[in-house]
């Protein structure tokens, strides 16, 4: 039996997604494992999974996913499974970045793109960018709450952008049960939405989209009181000492207005100025959801500086170094490539070409350069920057070709939109040296060392890296291994989110790793609880066997 037509176009858009979430996640930007926030992630599910795994591991005991229904699901995904949470957590980052996708398309149909373009929309979007200051991603690299909640907001937009308010309302529950600092703006613009006068039907389904909140909020509630674990604590109305005030802008500067706001601003004003230009351009296109949400997710961005600087660096509010309202800025960011880019596909199938390469170019630039006038404004006597703007430029000139040639040449469009599509995946990093997820550091000496400590030591033991400063082979280490780390760098990370762990992170740092590796410090190691000193060759203890040793790393049993 033939399929029908709507069936048939679900069918070739599910495969769309799927072959822009696959080239997002397998070729640029990427995406990374115990690269970075999965360091510490992993190790609490692991705990969680397991009580007696990482039981001497202040990282892995004294977590922070109290208010997150993330790893609830993981575990439940390995339970079902019986898979590792690995290629769990790597499918269900895999699934949402779909959604995101996805999200971006229906925004892009909702301000009257038709298939082909809305697609080129979302392709533009899955390449991510990253946003400095706040140290936050469009698209994320690693699988963490926040990678999952953006992708879900974005399919809530564009759900609200076709007037499904329940589903929007559904979608940004989600999303706040997987992530809720990250989902405020989405709520207060819908919450605005809501206030806002117009039909009686359409009012009542906008209110309609409450409902799924309130149920959220409860189910969020009722877990949290069920979580297993030493859960993080939240004074509502506390207030940063200096010293910890000290030590979070030493390891966690991107929570301080004042550290990097000063550097940025104009940075962000003009990606805003940008958004704000692409959507009075779209706007008469635009029902009333997309509107609201392409104005107001920008805005609540940009005023999450001001509001952040008052109420942390001002006021000293303990809860914002956890809430982190800056990261709100990605929405600035995001809705620029994607207001920007629609209004170059518009443009160019009215054949207003020069307005469709512009927009076009800021776009691509954005995606590019974290700071998109290094781009827009370039040095052309740097080689790389000469090349980045002219494929910043001949991408922006393919997408507009495709949109021409897809309004005046319909059947002569396909080659033009798969090219726009498919290439900029591989040209940007490969022809622009573009570099967005980092390379694994996992070597064969490391996976080999993890082996033999899994195997090989007691459960309990307690490893220290003295050596290794700031490198993140230790956190790989501890979610590969199962053994506690008595200190690293990345685990420091936690000093905005765990109050009891901050000063004995920084205790602990100081008192082994801050001082480098001596042979006479072994026994101040032994004293501690430490069990193992793994080392490098250039390190090797002269007098003293290895329990393990190969080309990276060598091993001294304490006990």
């Amino acid at each position: 039996m033939k399929a029908p037509a709507g069936t048939a176009f679900g069918l070739k858009m599910a495969a769309a997604v799927a072959l822009l979430a696959a080239l997002s996640y397998l070729v640029f930007p990427g995406h990374t494992y115990l690269r970075q926030d999965s360091q510490i992630y992993v190790p609490i599910l692991e705990h969680l999974w397991d009580p007696g795994a990482l039981a001497q591991d202040p990282v892995a005991v004294r977590h922070h996913v109290t208010f997150t229904v993330w790893d609830e699901l993981a575990l439940a995904g390995r339970w079902i499974s019986g898979l590792d949470f690995e290629q769990v957590l790597a499918a269900e980052h895999l699934f949402h970045r779909a959604l995101g996708i996805l999200g971006v398309f229906l925004i892009a149909s909702a301000a009257g793109l038709s298939t082909r373009p809305a697609l080129l929309v979302a392709g533009v979007y899955a390449l991510g960018a990253q946003i400095l200051g706040p140290a936050v991603l469009t698209v994320e690299y690693e699988p963490k709450p926040r990678a999952s909640a953006v992708p879900l907001i974005l399919l809530a937009v564009g759900c609200a952008a076709h007037g499904r308010y329940l589903a929007s309302g559904a979608f940004g529950s989600l999303a706040f049960l997987y992530h809720p600092p990250t989902v405020y703006p989405f709520w207060l613009v819908f919450f605005a939405m809501d206030l806002w006068p117009t039909r009686p039907d359409v009012m009542k389904k906008r209110i309609y989209g409450l409902a799924p909140l309130a149920l959220a909020a409860v189910a969020l509630f009722v877990l949290s009181r069920l979580q297993f674990g030493v859960a993080e604590s939240h004074p509502p109305l506390g207030r940063i000492d200096p010293d910890l005030e000290q030590l979070q802008r030493m390891r966690a500067s991107y929570s301080w207005a004042s550290a990097w706001v000063g550097d940025w601003i104009g940075h962000y004003l003009f990606v805003w100025a940008v958004s704000i230009a692409a959507f009075l351009r779209l706007r008469k296109q635009m029902p009333a959801g997309l509107q609201f949400f392409a104005a107001g997710l920008p805005l609540i961005g940009m005023l999450s500086m001001p509001a952040s600087y008052l109420l942390l660096d001002r006021w000293k509010w303990a809860l914002m170094p956890k809430f982190q309202p800056m990261r709100a800025l990605l929405f600035v960011t995001a809705f620029a490539i994607v207001l920007a880019i629609t209004a170059a596909l518009k443009a160019a199938s009215l054949r207003r070409l020069p307005e469709a390469l512009l927009w076009g170019m800021f776009a691509f630039a954005a995606v590019i350069q974290p700071r998109v006038s290094m781009l827009l404004l370039p040095d052309l006597n740097d080689p790389l920057t000469r090349r980045r703007f002219a494929l910043a430029l001949v991408l922006a000139a393919l997408a507009a070709a495709a949109a021409w040639l897809d309004e005046r040449r319909p059947a002569l469009s396909w080659p033009a939109w798969s090219a726009a599509l498919v290439l900029p995946f591989f040209l940007l990093p490969y022809h622009a040296k573009v570099v967005a997820a980092e390379p694994s550091i996992e070597t064969p000496e490391l996976r080999e060392l993890c082996a033999w400590a899994r195997s090989q030591t007691p459960r309990d033991a307690v490893f220290l890296f003295p050596d290794a400063g700031r490198g993140p082979h230790p956190g790989v280490f501890r979610s590969r291994a199962l053994r506690a780390i008595y200190v690293d760098w990345k685990s420091g990370g936690q000093v905005n989110m765990v109050k009891e762990f901050a000063h004995e992170w920084w205790r602990r740092w100081q008192d082994t790793v801050a001082p480098g590796f001596k042979t006479e410090h072994l026994p101040r190691y032994k004293e501690r609880g430490i069990r193992y000193v793994v080392v490098g060759p250039e390190n090797k203890v002269k007098d003293r066997r290895p329990v393990f040793e190969n080309r990276q790393f060598v091993v001294y049993d304490l006990g």
